[in-house]
């Protein structure tokens, strides 16, 4: 049987990360406002959806990050930005059918914990303004912990958070000071801490492997560092390497990177570290103890992928709110505006600030649904895609048992479906970008796919 480590060489061109299916290279300036207010229109009554709000400002600039973001030491930009903001939120809570539910909520950057407390708490009343939660409904927002004090864990408290999120990305003190990301491993356990006492039930930490000086004793300290924080999810990513996206990556010296198989012996170490310390795990790149919902999602077969990530969020819709967001609906996906002062205008006005997207036909649903089912179940089932389906799905399946037949030593075909070798999971992304018809058209590039 074929390693892991075999496989690297056949698997180390980049590829999408696949959070969504066409990826949004392929978005187009063809989808518009009024297209989206369609789309949101049609959304059936009694529905959930989730909600993402993007605040796109940062008191430092991380050089390692590839979010749309900017850098301002100022608040001013802020308290303008969030008057916009608040007429987006009405305008498309007003779009939203009766009865459409919240089921989730995600504060991200950028820096959300920016805000002062008085802006957090007004911001919530906004969206449970335009909004109708549910009761039970997922609140968390990305922290930075130097950003935090007192008022502000307060202020979190009081919006109601579920889930704290922590981006770490390695505790190594020369690492830090590479990618510009100054922060101790005791700032982050009192966050954690802080967040506990209030009664947040779920921890999320990011971590990086593939950084710029990170070596495989480094990495293996700061994973036993968060081990010993005992989060409930850990998400392990590889740091994707896109200057020719985020001028500011090309701070980084790339003589310093490790090559793919030094990333790959991170990525294995890290993971291998995780699962013996009690956690499942998930997908390409998620970690989880077996009492997370997420565990439980991937378990029972649930588990589902979009533009944040690995999710158990069962909303088949995604509302994007802010300058650069990106939402999903049954329709298509669309993008806003993500230069702040245009998204500023058109918000005001009362308009969408759709800048581009592009509307989904059949075959797109098809492979999307399949593409998803090997980023979270690394297969899919014949009946299940035949069901949902019909015939269309024949020339599928066709494409899936002729890949199969080619690397029997990577994944297989039968009666039940489709379904990739234990040795093949790392690479899933590889696996799936077979199933996308967009990717040979050469628009846009990608990071590694390890």
């Amino acid at each position: 049987m074929v390693s892991s480590r075999q496989l690297l060489k056949t698997f180390s061109r980049p590829v999408p990360r696949y959070t969504s299916y066409p990826t949004a290279p392929h978005f187009h300036g063809g989808i518009a406002g009024k297209d989206v207010a369609g789309w949101l229109k049609a959304i059936p009554e009694g529905d959930k959806v989730s909600l993402y709000v993007h605040i796109p400002y940062c008191d430092r600039l991380c050089w390692f990050c590839a979010c749309h973001t900017k850098h301002t030491l100022r608040y001013d930009p802020i308290t303008s930005y969030l008057e916009s903001l608040s007429q987006e939120i009405k305008t498309v809570g007003a779009l939203l059918p009766q009865g459409v539910k919240v089921s989730a909520l995600h504060w991200g950057g950028g820096s959300p914990t920016m805000l002062t407390p008085d802006d957090m708490r007004r911001l919530m009343g906004w969206l449970r303004n335009a909004f109708d939660f549910a009761d039970d409904a997922e609140i968390s927002v990305e922290m930075d912990p130097n950003d935090l004090d007192e008022p502000r864990y307060d202020a979190l408290a009081d919006i109601g958070v579920t889930r704290a999120s922590l981006g770490v990305q390695d505790f190594d003190e020369r690492v830090q000071k590479t990618i510009n990301r100054l922060q101790s491993f005791e700032q982050t356990a009192a966050v954690i801490a802080a967040m506990r006492e209030r009664g947040v039930r779920s921890v999320n930490c990011d971590l990086l492997y593939g950084l710029p000086h990170q070596s495989l004793e480094t990495l293996s300290r700061t994973v036993a560092q968060i081990i010993s924080l005992r989060p409930d999810r850990i998400a392990l990513f590889g740091y994707a390497h896109v200057p020719w996206m985020k001028k500011h990556q090309t701070l980084i010296p790339e003589d310093a990177l490790p090559d793919p198989e030094a990333r790959f012996e991170q990525m294995t170490l890290a993971g291998d570290m995780l699962a013996e310390a009690g956690y499942q795990p998930i997908g390409i790149d998620h970690f989880a103890l077996p009492g997370d919902s997420l565990a439980r999602a991937a378990r029972e077969g649930r588990l589902r992928r979009n533009f944040q990530g690995y999710t158990d969020e069962s909303a088949d819709a995604l509302i994007g709110l802010g300058a650069s967001s990106i939402s999903e609906v049954r329709e298509g996906y669309w993008q806003n505006m993500p230069a702040i002062g245009e998204y500023r205008r058109l918000a005001e006005a009362g308009e969408l600030p759709v800048v581009r997207g592009i509307a989904l036909d059949d075959e797109d649903r098809l492979r999307r649904f399949v593409i998803e089912k090997v980023m979270c179940a690394y297969g899919f089932s014949s009946c299940e895609l035949r069901a949902r389906f019909g015939s269309a799905a024949e020339h599928v399946l066709a494409e899936a048992k002729a890949y199969a037949r080619l690397n029997p030593d990577i994944c297989s075909f039968d009666a039940f479906g489709f379904r990739l070798e234990n040795a093949a999971f790392p690479f899933a992304r590889s696996v799936a970008a077979t199933f996308d018809t967009y990717l040979e058209g050469g628009r846009g590039r990608h990071s590694s796919a390890v």
